[in-house]
């Protein structure tokens, strides 16, 4: 089973800067053409992909809004494509009952992204959404590391403060999405390790570098899960990178799969042992 836990559509396009940077990061891919259902299927379909985590967006400053009903509709009737709702603390009116909506749409998991949205994880003010999706038995998945993009501020992106909120919250499951890229893989790499509930997200990582920024990658086997960041990267490219890495295989459909299913509630369908052949890339 391999699972993408990381997955961007959009509705119109990004702010300017955002689109620059995504045809620079994956130049082969035609930014021109709207991200279709139908197009995003093929594309998964051609990397071996059996689900993926299609993620809303809501940061104005930022990169800008793809609405939590979007993706829901996006994603909906097809059991392949899992939707996430994403809330900002600073602009909605009722954070819960924005939650409870999405959740009713068939959102299965909510994004967050302190950086873009300007808030501190362990802030008192945003307690009582972790609550509820401890309650429904959602996952949140958590931007921590750097960004390069326009406006973001990088001090709410350390995940030290997710600490707390581990704490707080044992019941609810934590990804972090970026692995705190840049500056704090150690810091994300020690949550891992000293809490069940929280898990390593790979997305935008360079998956030949992964040893490089988690030497001990292994200890942390059971807690970390494979993303691509799509469509800023290419999904199959980065698969077949994962499996050339000089890993038990074990380990590879943990990462590629496994994991991230025990997350959504998935059970572990195909294994890994039908892509035999891409675990020699050309």
């Amino acid at each position: 089973m391999i699972i993408d836990f990381h997955v961007h559509v959009y509705e119109t396009v990004w702010h300017p800067w955002v689109m620059e940077f995504l045809k620079r990061s994956n130049p082969n891919f035609d930014f021109s053409k709207k991200i279709t259902r139908e197009r995003l299927l093929k594309i998964l379909n051609d990397a071996e992909v059996d689900y993926a985590v299609v993620l809303a967006e809501n940061a104005p400053s930022v990169t800008g809004i793809v609405r939590n009903e979007f993706v829901a509709e996006f994603c909906r009737g097809n059991e392949k494509l899992i939707p996430f709702a994403s809330i900002n603390p600073n602009t909605s009116p009722d954070m819960v009952e924005e939650l409870e909506k999405a959740f009713e749409m068939g959102c299965r998991g909510l994004k967050l992204l302190p950086s873009y949205m300007y808030f501190y994880p362990n802030e008192s003010r945003v307690y009582r959404l972790y609550e509820r999706c401890a309650d429904l038995k959602i996952p949140i998945m958590f931007h921590t590391g750097t960004s390069v993009f326009r406006n973001v501020r990088q001090k709410f992106a350390d995940p030290i403060y997710l600490d707390d909120v581990a704490v707080d919250f044992p019941d609810l499951t934590i990804v972090m999405a970026h692995s705190g890229r840049g500056i704090w893989y150690d810091a994300a790499f020690m949550l891992a390790r000293i809490h069940d509930n929280i898990y390593l997200e790979i997305s935008g990582l360079p998956p030949k570098k992964l040893l490089e920024y988690f030497p001990r990658l292994e200890e942390v086997e059971d807690r970390i899960i494979f993303g691509s960041d799509f469509p800023g990267v290419d999904i199959k490219k980065n698969i077949h990178e994962i499996l050339a890495l000089p890993l038990k295989e074990k380990t590879k459909r943990k990462i590629l799969g496994l994991n991230a299913a025990k997350i959504l509630g998935l059970g572990e369908g195909q294994s890994l042992s039908g892509m035999s052949e891409l675990s020699h890339p050309m």
